[in-house]
């Protein structure tokens, strides 16, 4: 991408040029573009140290924003961006151009991995993941479905779900959750979440009303109706595109500050609905 990058890292022994210190980085360095994605519990306070230092280039956030809400603080950042790459997959893209033109009527949406096979090498009961004060659970880890959603089909007047922790992995956050929710831009939006899948899913039926389309964001395929096309995409191209999206202030694409902040307040709302069993209205 022809740009200088240094790490602001605990781990020894990269290639990269590496801080311990985000002062010390931030003083030698003078960048630009700063991206946060330690854990998620730590996002806020990056953030809010990045300000206090006085930090006035622009900022990408690694998805979910925060782990629960909270105002951001008061800085002088050029921008602040929030990092849902998926909206940058090339079949969302698609997609999006598609119901610009052809609104969608039902859309229905599955996603899941089996947890302790995610990340092979870290044993998933020490990942954040399995603990719900890190920011760990399906409903933040997979908020990648809340967000392309909304950016499509949002926004949206009311919202009810069923979630929790109901299957035998050792963890003390979320694994399942099933999310319903209805707006003027589509009546009927169902998204099922979880941990479990022994094959990874990531799936997205839209009827309109002339056309069903499926959309396969692992496989790379792209259906309307009986005509389907296979196309080869790299997930690390959706984090390519998207920085080349901040770098050259190609806007139209990247998740705001304001819309990561709604993401939150969707994840609450969901969380909401299952403890109180109603339909919550935003």
């Amino acid at each position: 991408m022809g740009v200088d990058v240094s790490v602001l890292t605990k781990q020894k022994g990269l290639s990269e040029r590496t801080f311990y210190s985000l002062k010390d980085a931030l003083s030698f360095e003078s960048p630009d573009y700063v991206i946060i994605a330690n854990k998620t519990y730590e996002h806020y306070s990056t953030l809010s140290d990045l300000a206090e230092i006085g930090f006035e280039g622009t900022v990408l956030v690694e998805k979910p924003l925060f782990h629960q809400i909270h105002n951001p603080p008061q800085n002088k950042f050029k921008d602040v961006w929030v990092g849902y790459n998926l909206r940058f997959h090339p079949l969302i893209q698609k997609l999006r151009r598609i119901i610009q033109k052809e609104p969608a009527i039902t859309v229905h949406v599955v996603a899941g991995q089996y947890l302790p096979h995610w990340r092979p090498a870290v044993d998933y009961h020490s990942s954040y993941s399995a603990r719900r004060q890190e920011g760990g659970g399906v409903l933040r880890d997979l908020s990648h479905e809340l967000d392309y959603v909304t950016w499509l089909f949002g926004p949206w007047k009311r919202i009810t779900a069923l979630g929790g922790h109901f299957s035998p992995l050792e963890i003390d956050s979320d694994d399942v959750f099933s999310i319903m929710m209805s707006g003027d831009n589509c009546p009927i939006v169902n998204i099922q979440i979880n941990y479990l899948e022994r094959f990874p899913r990531r799936e997205l039926l839209i009827n309109t009303a002339n056309n069903s389309i499926k959309v396969d964001l692992i496989e790379g395929k792209f259906q309307v109706n009986h005509e389907a096309v296979q196309e080869k995409v790299e997930l690390n191209d959706t984090y390519r595109v998207q920085h080349d999206a901040v770098l050259n202030n190609t806007t139209d694409s990247l998740c705001s500050l304001e819309e990561g902040m709604n993401r939150m307040r969707l994840i609450n709302f969901a969380e909401q609905a299952v403890e109180d069993k109603v339909w919550v209205t935003p």
